[in-house]
């Protein structure tokens, strides 16, 4: 079956949004155990580009199936996990790209560069890095995972949260996010 790409985040109701949320099913990789490890020779660039033996793997269908299986350890290090091998896997940044913000309903609706709807919250909370001058905004995506919002998204949600306040915190699911590291 051919990848559908969803419909614009804009056009999504909170209702729609959650829908698709519910539906996305990801495989059990917390209950694999598998016992050969190895490197994956993949690569997830900073601008969210993911590569295979130093080519962009140009499918969007292939980095959306191999997203799924991404975890991060402790120490940091990504692993691309499946039964029977724990891969590495390098990545310059995060594993993920936010490439989209909408406010639906009081919550923070995010789309993914894998085309996943997050909703900010307490499971996936929002964290600031970098340099007041230059902050990195994280969403926290699932299993040790994070996706950097994109310049035009970090855009979108600060002019969400000028529009609802200071400009220095955003609010989601009951919780409140500063917008600037400290």
């Amino acid at each position: 079956m051919p990848y559908q790409p969803p419909p614009e985040l804009a056009g999504l109701t909170l209702d729609e949004i959650a829908e698709q949320v519910a539906a996305r099913k990801l495989p059990p990789v917390e209950e694999w155990r598998p016992e050969s490890t190895g490197d994956s020779h993949m690569r997830i660039a900073a601008d969210g580009t993911w590569y295979h033996d130093g080519g962009p793997i140009t499918r969007h269908a292939m980095v959306r199936a191999f997203s799924g299986l991404v975890t991060r350890d402790d120490d940091g290090r990504h692993w691309l996990v499946t039964p029977f091998e724990k891969l590495s896997i390098e990545v310059e940044d995060a594993a993920f790209m936010a490439t989209d913000v909408v406010r639906r309903g009081g919550d923070l609706a995010f789309r993914l560069n894998t085309d996943e709807l997050i909703v900010a919250g307490p499971d996936n909370p929002l964290r600031a890095a970098g340099e007041i001058e230059a902050p990195a905004i994280y969403l926290a995506v699932r299993r040790g995972c994070e996706a950097r919002l994109n310049r035009s998204t970090w855009q979108q949600l600060a002019e969400i949260a000028l529009s609802e306040g200071d400009g220095r915190t955003v609010a989601s699911q009951g919780e409140t996010f500063p917008l600037l590291p400290r």
